[in-house]
């Protein structure tokens, strides 16, 4: 099958590679759409390599090329013989991470038997940890790794299902966190009266709408973001966004009344935010860590940060459990969010491909033009 590979830094070719014939308890796909995550021009740019071998080491990509693309969904083409809730043609969206659950192993390792999958004893994920992923014409997944999606959904919509579940788990972590502030407090002293969002790219703006139409936050939702379009969607959902050209500490001061923000959301990566923590957070809130990169800074900066008390959390991945059908919770929720409409990420993706041999101008530069926030790969 052809499949877009990514054989060195920087470097993708779409050739011929094996097909992987389904288990028993697996589904043969052809991939349908693809969503195009930052993680994945990471990888591509040598900023992380998470296939590594059974020590820790990276394995080079000259020696293992990898298939790309974890945001998936598929078409049903064949199913294994213990495969009985699923057809050919049915639709799906795919939770790529293989886990306890996924290998039909027992007992579950102590992550998955709490919900926390993407840190299973075992955890290994296709399109970033060496296992294929969706940037090819076929895919061979678990089928209790799947979810149908509902008649009419956009495939290209239904995409967005794993980046969404992200946000969801995100925010049951903070919730599970013992922090000082939180969203629900019955004590008034103790709510989130005001949230700062870093970055309103894909994650940043399905931040914002999980917090207003999810969550139903109806405070002071503040994004900081350099784009205008994305600034633009960030208030069309819900933010009210801080002037670029101003400093973000005497804006966030500005807006609150010099009290600060009880709840930042790190969704840039971007090191020079640590820098601006201790003038923009209150001391002893909460700071979700999920953007990565943060170059840039050293770790001093962390100083000044830790002086406030703060709670820091930082998830990774749609973890959440499982189902009665052992289906992932997380990504059942996020998938229903779309479908349902309660959050909208139609006017996200900016950039649509619809083929294979488009991928490579896809990784090219494209995702720094001004106009671009989130692509996807339609090939079916």
């Amino acid at each position: 099958m052809r499949a877009a590979a990514l054989v060195d830094v920087g470097r993708m070719e779409v050739r011929d590679v094996p097909v992987q014939p389904p288990g028993p308890r697996d589904v043969f796909l052809r991939a349908a759409a693809v969503g195009l995550c930052g993680t994945d021009f990471h990888i591509f740019e040598g900023h992380s390599n998470y296939h590594t071998d059974d020590r820790g080491a990276q394995v080079p990509l000259r020696q293992s090329p990898q298939v790309l693309g974890h945001e998936i969904v598929g078409i049903v083409e064949d199913c294994g013989g213990a495969v009985v809730d699923l057809r050919p043609g049915d639709e799906v969206v795919v939770d790529q991470g293989i886990n306890c659950v996924s290998r039909g192993r027992h007992p579950l390792c102590e992550y998955c038997a709490t919900g926390d999958s993407h840190q299973c004893a075992e955890y290994r994920e296709h399109g970033i940890t060496g296992l294929p992923g969706g940037l090819a014409e076929f895919l061979t997944v678990p089928a209790i790794n799947t979810i149908p999606t509902a008649h009419g959904v956009a495939r290209t919509h239904a995409a967005l299902t794993e980046p969404l579940g992200c946000i969801v788990h995100s925010a049951d972590m903070v919730a599970r966190a013992h922090a000082r502030y939180t969203l629900a407090h019955p004590d008034p002293a103790r709510r989130v009266r005001s949230v700062l969002v870093s970055g309103a790219g894909p994650a940043g703006l399905l931040f914002i709408q999980y917090l207003r139409k999810a969550l139903g936050f109806d405070g002071l939702l503040l994004v900081s973001e350099p784009n205008r379009i994305k600034r633009e969607l960030a208030v069309r959902f819900g933010a009210e966004a801080i002037d670029p050209d101003s400093d973000l500490v005497d804006a966030v001061a500005d807006r609150t009344d010099g009290r600060r923000v009880e709840y930042l959301i790190d969704a840039s990566g971007a090191g020079v935010l640590f820098q601006q923590i201790p003038g923009v957070l209150r001391k002893q809130g909460t700071v979700l860590m999920y953007g990565h990169g943060h170059a840039g800074v050293d770790l001093t900066v962390m100083n000044n940060v830790q002086f406030l008390e703060p709670t820091l959390v930082s998830p990774v991945g749609a973890s959440g459990g499982f189902d009665d059908d052992g289906r992932p919770s997380t990504y059942r929720r996020a998938l229903d969010l779309i479908q349902s409409g309660t959050i909208e990420v139609g006017p996200i993706i900016t950039h649509h491909y619809t083929s294979l041999d488009d991928v490579p101008r896809a990784f090219s530069g494209a995702h720094r033009a001004d106009d671009y926030v989130k692509g996807v790969v339609q090939l079916a």
